[in-house]
């Protein structure tokens, strides 16, 4: 049974209350938790979908004061609406990534990279917020035991300075879910499936709906999706800011297409993500030959079927081609993002974002982190990639 888990932002202003109590959660004055379940089908098997929906609010009226800058690092951000297409951007936020500071589970590098991304990157615009749900990466593992191996998984395993129980496991979850909500963004988790995985299908479908998509986070698996139509901004530590990827900067740096990206990265491995490439094997298969051979047949799939009955290369990458076909499609399927996650996109998650909560909430909320030492946070924030 896959469980997708949906808190949805509350449907007017909340004033945030938080106490250093020991149950660690946020009362506000009227608070109504609703839970339903989604009958859907799925093989041919009909299964209940548990979705969990949160609704909060309140009677305040406060007004956020002052504006914020629209620039960083003295580069003018991409404007809310496209100047050519007059398409608007819906953004999605990958949390997970920015809760560490280095490989340590961090609260307050959550609270400060996602002050910077409301105040100078999504403004008002949507943004969907999402986690790796339970299990996500049990596929892939199964099919690469060494995938992502050495990660660590969301507040699961701390130091030995942060000893906390499991209970305060869940309940730091929930802290970052209750900000997020509070700031009028929906926050989203399926179980079985990573991150990545929803967000690769969600883009899609907001594409459909004729809007364009900003993919907020440091993993590399997103450029496999970056077109015209679709960016990245990304948070960069040594800068205390975030900034933009895009087609362009792709095609500078990588000299190809992001169609090719995926195909490539099959070859060449992933070290971060504990995928082996053919130089394993086959050390003279670099990224030069590799990127050549791409280019040429155009895809993994067709370079390995040309390679199956002519020859597409030097003896070394022949070799390699055709008797270690198996293994770079296993690659493929490990590194892929999958786009056929069942999750439905909600019209209510494409309307501008109310911004008033946001100054109050994150303010609060980091005040409330320093009172109650919940995570020690010294230095700059920083962050795992992907």
């Amino acid at each position: 049974m896959k469980i997708a888990e949906i808190a949805l932002p509350p449907c007017a202003y909340i004033q945030p209350c938080f106490h250093s109590d020991s149950s660690l959660s946020f009362p506000c004055k009227t608070q109504i938790t609703v839970t339903k379940t989604i009958t859907t089908i799925t093989n041919k098997k009909i299964e209940p979908r548990k979705v969990h929906t949160a609704v909060v609010a309140a009677d305040s009226s406060f007004s956020s004061a002052g504006s914020f800058d629209r620039t960083l690092g003295g580069q003018l951000l991409p404007q809310s609406q496209d100047n050519k297409t007059g398409r608007k951007r819906v953004f999605f936020l990958d949390v997970n990534p920015i809760c560490y500071a280095g490989s340590t589970p961090s609260l307050q590098s959550f609270a400060r990279w996602v002050s910077l991304f409301f105040s100078q990157v999504s403004l008002g615009d949507p943004v969907i917020a999402v986690f790796d749900g339970e299990n996500g990466n049990e596929h892939r593992r199964q099919l690469l035991p060494s995938y992502k191996a050495h990660r660590r998984k969301f507040l699961r395993h701390l130091s030995s300075s942060q000893r906390f129980s499991r209970g305060h496991v869940g309940k730091s979850h929930q802290l970052v879910t209750d900000v997020l909500r509070k700031c009028n963004v929906p926050v989203i988790k399926v179980d079985g499936y990573e991150a990545d995985d929803v967000v690769a299908t969600l883009v899609e479908q907001v594409l459909t709906r004729g809007f364009r998509t900003v993919i907020a986070s440091p993993d590399k698996d997103f450029k496999q999706l970056i077109s015209e139509d679709v960016q990245i901004v990304m948070p960069l530590p040594e800068l205390q800011r975030w900034s933009f990827y895009t087609l362009r900067h792709y095609r500078a740096q990588y000299n190809c297409d992001p169609q090719s990206d995926l195909s490539l990265r099959c070859i060449v491995g992933d070290e971060v993500d504990g995928v082996p490439g053919i130089q394993h094997v086959a050390p003279d298969f670099g990224r030069k030959t590799a990127l050549k051979l791409i280019k040429k047949h155009g895809s993994l799939e067709n370079l390995l079927n040309a390679a199956a009955v002519r020859t597409v290369g030097r003896p070394y990458a022949q070799d390699a081609l055709t008797k270690y076909a198996h293994y770079l499609r296993r690659n493929y399927e490990v590194l892929a993002l999958k786009r056929d996650v069942d999750i439905q996109l909600h019209e209510e998650w494409l309307v501008e974002r109310d911004t008033r909560n946001d100054r109050t909430v994150l303010s609060t909320f980091l005040k409330y982190l320093e009172e109650t030492k919940y995570l020690n946070y010294t230095g700059r924030p920083n962050l795992s990639d992907g």
